[in-house]
């Protein structure tokens, strides 16, 4: 538990831009703030960035509850910026960009911010998308790659860096150290789909989903089979409903694409996504949400 410092820690940027300021965004912006960054947030509108702003407090504010930081959040709001102009970024060290997981979205916000930005380095929090894929639309390839942070980031001791085929060498052991001072561990991976995490994570979904669908047991069994037999700390269909079967399904069909059909998504997780149940974030997905969590 330590107050927020007065500069950030030497192994981080002075200015971090957060491109997207939903759930993942601001998290990665709490994150941030807390180990001493000043942080710029840029959301699609004004009001998108005023929740964005209040996302990023709320996040601060339940971890002063829960004493994971000795100030409130109104000592951090000073160093946080929300803006609906992605000029805002401009002066930024590192701009990581957390919008959803299309290519052509993120393609976009990345090189808006590496126009206003030139100077900064440039990372996607991508859980499944290529690297490499992305880079060929920017001018300086070599200072970009993935940083993917885990949901709930605040809470999180990973973080995946992702090289690219033109990543620099020295800009990978730098975000290492960013990481680092964070308060966070850092695993190193190549550009390949679904990178580690989540070809893993999604893979043992996609079965407990099988098994649901075929009957074998119960979505509150599959899950406690994993978290009591095998020591995860929460059950891969409980993880689906925090991450979002919408995510879930989107990397799933990438992978799918990519890899063959073991990553085909079952029937039931298409079912739900078409009925909107996305889980946590809409109430209902694999578990009912609305009563208790």
């Amino acid at each position: 538990m330590s107050a927020p410092p007065t500069d950030p820690s030497p192994d981080l940027p002075a200015a971090v831009g957060v491109h997207g300021g939903g759930r993942m965004g601001a998290g990665i912006a709490h994150g941030f703030l807390v180990a001493g960054s000043s942080v710029v947030v840029v959301e699609a509108s004004a009001e998108a960035a005023a929740q964005a702003r209040q996302r990023v407090l709320d996040s601060l504010a339940t971890a002063y509850e829960r004493g994971k930081t000795a100030a409130p959040p109104e000592e951090y709001a000073a160093r946080l910026v929300t803006s609906a102009d992605a000029a805002a970024l401009a002066g930024c060290g590192l701009v990581v960009e957390a919008v959803p997981e299309d290519p052509a979205l993120k393609t976009q916000v990345l090189t808006a911010a590496e126009a206003v930005a030139p100077d900064a380095v440039l990372a996607t929090n991508t859980s499944s998308l290529s690297i490499d894929g992305i880079a060929a639309h920017l001018a300086r390839p070599e200072r970009f790659l993935g940083l993917h942070f885990f949901n709930p980031v605040p809470a999180s001791a990973l973080v995946e860096v992702v090289v690219g085929s033109r990543t620099d060498a020295d800009l990978v052991a730098q975000a290492q150290g960013w990481v680092e001072a964070l308060g966070k561990t850092a695993i190193t991976v190549t550009d390949a789909p679904g990178f580690a995490s989540s070809r893993l994570g999604v893979a043992i979904a996609l079965e407990a989903m099988r098994m649901l669908e075929e009957g074998v047991a119960s979505a509150e069994d599959i899950d406690t089979a994993m978290t009591l037999g095998y020591r995860h700390p929460v059950g891969p269909l409980r993880t689906t409903d925090i991450v979002g079967l919408d995510v879930r399904l989107a990397i799933a069909e990438h992978l799918a694409r990519e890899l063959g059909p073991r990553f085909e998504p079952p029937q039931v997780l298409r079912d739900l996504v078409a009925a909107g149940r996305l889980g946590r974030k809409t109430g209902s997905g694999f578990y009912d949400w609305r009563t208790a969590e």
